[in-house]
């Protein structure tokens, strides 16, 4: 390909008029966003005793993101002045590349932000709506149907402002990158995507092992030793608990879903120029234009029925409504902004493009199409292999009757049987994208980045959907620690929580898909970047003496390729590990000290004493900040290391084998944790023994062990694709440059891959070496 290629497509006036539109159309978002915030907040509080423990949960969330915050702003700096360093055109590039790199760790933090902010303030809510269902004497009796209705309604759309938030400011930086650099945005988006999955991840480790710190810990002496529920205000961790379904799943979720939508309209826009022209600066960002529009129809259409059967219901109403209407409003923007043959594109120098038969417009329309069916698709397998009123789930509940071991090995299988399915659901996606482009690889790969913006369409709702699991679970939490919400209100309030884990289970799964989507896309991106960085440097013949470098170089059979493909599935496997080691060091943690409370103050169990709440959340807040590092590390200097070292090949194809290990382990980790979740509710509710029995305990187990799995690691490796992607990209023309030609340095890339491996080891060591404080 011309190295020029990219600078070939220009912004046409025409074009940025659109994109102006589109930046009005993320604005109009935050507008929504703030609309749904004064309607949460009009909900009453509930009770003095209610208002008290979660006031208590605001100032724990609060305190651990402002120091979670502070600590990732160091990071971002030193990144920032990393990025100055790489190769670019020009320092304009150089400069913009680096300040969006702010930008986006700015946004996706503040993304994670709002979300954590409303949740703390809108659970009571959701608990104060349900107590409605049990008034005090002599107080007229409430609909239980329409209590219900309403305590759903305020947790959904607390939701639905995160979901705002997500995809208006994720299209709204997009946009001005666009409309600031034109042809070069891609360059500086880079930087964008970078920042914006970075933090996402940290946001996601951190705050994930914050949250199963508190939540197993509390389980295995609160529920299982001690025999008391799950958020009996006599548990000293159960604030804690509270505190990180916020910072975990609302503030990591929400950086994390924040990130893949910025990654994958960078792939696209990249890829959309080569294969597009003019037109691929602005019709991807048309497509999640459109999803901003549909997200609110679909937030708003989550009103539920009296003949719904369950809460899932209305949510599902809701997804396949804004689904739907996004496919119809994507048909009419391809064909009416789209010419009708390739020819007609301007701007595109890739060969054979302009000659290629066929209408783009067709193309376009069935790329975005596969990637909205395929959301539907993994929204209703996931729910199959996580709701309470499908089989698996409730297999899993009868193995209780037989012990822990066979809860966890029921889970287990379930996770790996439903990772397959999920994985070739994707896989079918990404390839039946693929075979739209024909001959053409650039044209397929942009097939497979539309895709992906399609599935980004759903984004909005899918946020939604996510935050309505941790506020449910927040407003049990409150509700069973204040005393003041009893009989068929606590009902209402167990129920939305069983719902909000499949949600939850739900949008883990989407937001793996939108991860793969974005990898592949981002892979297609990286061949881009060496195929350029070949031809600036004199071609093939020049640096290697080739006729192919890049076929050559990503050929499997080479054993050095091969090595780099089980370094990348490796890489997949160690990131798991340590961030579930991290939660069970800190899970020790909280047991010894929730331990050390019930022991030397006996009075807990009576009430006569108060448990010293502060100090677990202490202790999960320090353990959190100090064993994320480790995880960002390894993304970070893992494809570092494995290009500088091995090369350009090896390196595409340890991203080949991290993009396949990850998508199954995601997939397994997430679902099995769901399952294993909702089961332990299942027997809660009478199934199969109650609470208090031997099934109970087991499925008490069964959901500790889940918990690191969905709302630790298995989340966290759908940015940790892609910023390996993201760095690959990054630093693919280095890694040409210093490798072959002229400016070839052995000595240079050794450093720099030593340098690399060191920090890993390192971190890894350290990470081992830390213990459970007994004391």
């Amino acid at each position: 390909m011309d190295p020029t290629s990219l600078a070939a497509a220009v912004l046409t006036s025409g074009n940025r008029t659109i994109v102006v539109v589109v930046a009005a159309v993320a604005l109009g978002a935050l507008v929504v966003a703030q609309l749904l915030v004064r309607q949460v907040l009009a909900a009453g509080e509930g009770t003095e005793k209610m208002k008290e423990i979660a006031a208590a949960v605001q100032e724990g969330a609060n305190a651990y993101l402002a120091r979670q915050l502070r600590t990732l702003a160091v990071f971002a700096v030193a990144v920032f002045f990393l990025l100055m360093l790489l190769p670019a055109d020009d320092w304009a590039q150089r400069a913009g590349r680096s300040l969006f790199f702010l930008v986006g760790a700015l946004f996706s933090a503040s993304t994670g932000y709002v979300g954590m902010r409303l949740a703390v303030r809108a659970n009571v809510r959701v608990a104060a709506a349900a107590r409605e269902a049990t008034p005090g004497p002599g107080a007229p009796e409430k609909d239980l149907t329409e209590v219900a209705h309403r305590a759903m309604r305020i947790a959904f759309r607390t939701g639905g402002v995160v979901g705002m938030f997500t995809v208006g400011l994720g299209l709204f930086g997009a946009s001005c990158v666009v409309l600031v650099y034109a042809a070069d945005a891609p360059k500086v988006l880079e930087g964008f995507g970078l920042g914006a999955a970075l933090i996402a991840m940290f946001m996601r480790v951190g705050g994930g092992i914050f949250t199963k710190a508190a939540d197993v810990g509390a389980d295995l002496v609160g529920k299982v030793e001690q025999g008391i529920p799950e958020d009996d205000a006599r548990n000293a961790a159960t604030i804690a608990d509270n505190v990180g379904d916020n910072v975990g799943d609302c503030a990591g979720m929400a950086a994390d879903l924040f990130e893949s939508y910025a990654v994958t309209l960078v792939a696209a826009l990249i890829l959309g120029m080569a294969a597009f022209g003019d037109h691929g600066l602005a019709f991807p960002l048309m497509v999640p234009a459109i999803g901003v529009v549909t997200a609110v129809i679909g937030i708003f259409a989550v009103a539920p029925r009296r003949t719904d059967r369950s809460g899932m219901s209305a949510i599902n109403r809701g997804f396949f409504l804004s689904a739907a209407v996004s496919l119809v409003l994507v048909a009419v923007a391809a064909f009416t902004y789209l010419p009708s043959s390739y020819a007609e594109l301007d701007g595109v120098t890739e060969p054979g493009i302009p000659e290629h038969s066929g209408d783009p417009r067709v193309l376009a329309l069935v790329a975005v199409a596969i990637g909205i069916v395929l959301a539907a698709l993994i929204q209703q397998l996931t729910g199959y292999f996580t709701e309470t009123g499908r089989r698996p789930v409730r297999d899993i509940g009868r193995s209780s009757l037989t012990g822990a071991a066979t809860v966890v090995l029921a889970g287990v299988a379930l996770g790996l049987e439903s990772a397959v399915y999920a994985a070739l659901l994707i896989g079918l996606a990404v390839y039946g994208a693929f075979l739209l482009g024909g001959a053409s690889i650039m044209l397929a790969l942009f097939a497979v980045a539309l895709a992906g913006t399609g599935l980004l369409t759903t984004v909005g709702v899918i946020v939604a959907m996510d935050t309505f699991g941790p506020v449910s679970d927040n407003a049990q939490g409150i509700a069973e620690m204040s005393g003041d919400v009893r009989g068929a209100g606590a009902q209402v309030l167990t129920d939305l929580d069983a719902v909000g884990n499949t949600t939850k289970a739900i949008t883990k799964g989407i937001a793996i898909a939108t991860a793969v989507l974005a990898a592949a896309a981002l892979f297609g991106s990286y061949r881009d970047a060496i195929e350029t960085a070949v031809a600036e440097a004199g071609g093939a013949d020049a640096i290697g003496g080739a006729a192919d470098l890049l076929t050559l170089s990503m050929d499997i059979s080479q054993p050095n390729n091969l090595f780099g493909l089980i370094l990348g599935a490796s890489v997949v496997f160690l990131f798991s590990g340590l961030a579930i080691n991290a939660v069970s060091r800190s899970a020790g943690s909280v047991v010894h000290e929730v331990r050390r409370q019930f022991r030397e103050h006996p009075g807990i169990m009576t009430y006569a004493e108060k448990p010293e709440y502060g100090r677990v959340v202490d202790i999960c807040t320090r353990d959190a900040l100090r064993e994320l590092a480790t995880p960002g590390l390894l993304a970070v200097t893992a494809p570092i290391a494995v290009g500088f070292a091995l090369g350009v090949g090896p390196l595409g194809s340890y991203l080949a084998g991290a993009i396949g290990a990850g998508a199954l382990m995601a997939v397994f980790l997430a679902n099995s944790g769901g399952a294993w979740d909702n089961a332990k509710k299942l027997v809660e509710d009478g199934n199969h023994g109650g609470k208090g029995s031997e099934a109970h305990a087991a499925t008490v187990i069964g959901d500790t062990v889940g918990d690191p799995f969905k709302d630790t690691a298995g989340p966290a490796i759908n940015p940790l694709l892609k910023v390996m992607n993201l760095v690959a990209l990054l630093i693919a023309p280095a890694v040409v440059k210093f490798g072959y030609g002229d400016d070839a340095s052995d000595w240079l890339r050794a450093l720099v891959a030593g340098l690399a491996v060191l920090v890993v080891v390192v971190a890894v060591l350290v990470s081992k070496r830390r213990s459970v404080a007994v004391s």
